[in-house]
């Protein structure tokens, strides 16, 4: 994803891996309907969206009145915070757009400013993301056989991923590795989108249904399981795609370790466990059919939460840019976020 000129230019995902589809628009709605639609997800990927969102949404309004302006600006903020609910980058994306248009002046410099902004926000998100990449690599064995569930690579950033970023980051280190990838059901993210990516990158992949993860581990061909979050609570609880926390459980049983790759950005110091986390719930439509075809008898319902909650008992680490956190997370999680800020300030953590 990125912005040119006076657009927003991002890959549409809905269409991989059959066609790799480059949109461009300079309309905010466009943007707020592609986070809505998944041709735009990702938590972090969500967050620099709806930051440039908010950027075009600044260059649409034409009033020269600050008051004016401001309310009109969050109007287009409100539609952009209305997409999707679980993933707290869109949240801390759009407040921190809304701050930085509060201290304009006038219009014509909360204009530029709000590009500006937009732009630090997409440019943070890649050097976190390589951070993280470089501390997670340590924790990957050389020879290791990883399992990751969704996707949480250059996809769902805006360049070079979590999860994925910390395997990139371990093969840029010189180490082999192979990747088990959970199909990810029912959009199938990791079949679409993670083998995607692994197989442009060279990285040896093995794709697997949902349901064989806990077989792989019982013949010991599974050494760790590296995932993303889309929001992470203060004691360590992880929101993910659905699936993570069966994967975590698994993981649990067999002794195997579950890390957890994301931004001090995804952390939500504010929501005290991950039973407060608001779970979105989707079209059961997607349930329903495979890719437009559909797959169960007319008249059943479906159940289709987009997320589940891990228990950070299950959590062996969460790598973030500001360093690896570990039990007691409502420790390590302040402290990673205390290292942003001093990173942020030009201080070393």
């Amino acid at each position: 994803m990125e912005w040119v000129g006076g657009g927003v230019r991002f890959i549409d995902q809905t269409r991989l891996p059959l066609e790799k589809a480059i949109l461009e628009t300079a309309d905010y709605r466009v943007v707020a309907e592609a986070i809505k639609t998944m041709q735009i997800r990702g938590a972090p990927a969500i967050g620099v969206a709806a930051a440039m969102g908010v950027a075009l949404g600044a260059n649409e309004i034409n009033s020269t009145q600050r008051d004016e302006y401001l309310t009109r600006l969050s109007e287009v903020i409100q539609t952009l915070r209305s997409t999707r609910p679980t993933a707290v980058n869109l949240f801390w994306a759009l407040d921190r757009m809304e701050r930085c248009a509060q201290q304009g002046s006038e219009p014509s410099s909360i204009r530029k400013s709000l590009v500006e902004e937009a732009q630090a926000i997409a440019d943070e998100d890649e050097s976190a993301n390589r951070r993280m990449g470089a501390l997670g690599a340590a924790l990957i064995p050389d020879g290791a056989r990883v399992l990751t569930h969704c996707n949480a690579g250059a996809l769902a950033t805006s360049a070079y991923g979590t999860a994925l970023g910390v395997l990139r980051a371990a093969v840029e280190a010189g180490k082999q590795i192979e990747v088990y990838a959970d199909e990810t059901r029912p959009l199938l993210q990791g079949a679409r989108l993670t083998a995607w990516e692994l197989a442009e990158d060279g990285i040896p992949l093995t794709l697997i249904t949902d349901n064989m993860a806990g077989y792989l581990m019982s013949l010991g061909r599974i050494d760790c399981v590296i995932v993303g979050a889309d929001r992470i609570s203060s004691n360590g609880d992880v929101a993910n795609k659905i699936g993570t926390y069966s994967v975590a459980v698994l993981a649990h049983a067999h002794g195997i370790p579950f890390y957890v790759a994301a931004p001090t950005s995804t952390i939500d110091l504010n929501m005290p466990s991950g039973d407060h986390i608001p779970i979105e719930e989707r079209n059961q439509e997607e349930v329903l059919t495979l890719q437009g075809v559909r797959t169960a008898p007319l008249g059943v319902r479906a159940f289709n939460p987009a997320f589940d909650v891990t228990p950070h008992r299950y959590v062996a680490a969460i790598i973030t840019e500001a360093g690896i956190a570990r039990e007691p997370f409502g420790d390590s999680l302040r402290e990673v976020c205390k290292n942003t800020s001093r990173q942020m300030e030009g201080e070393q953590p």
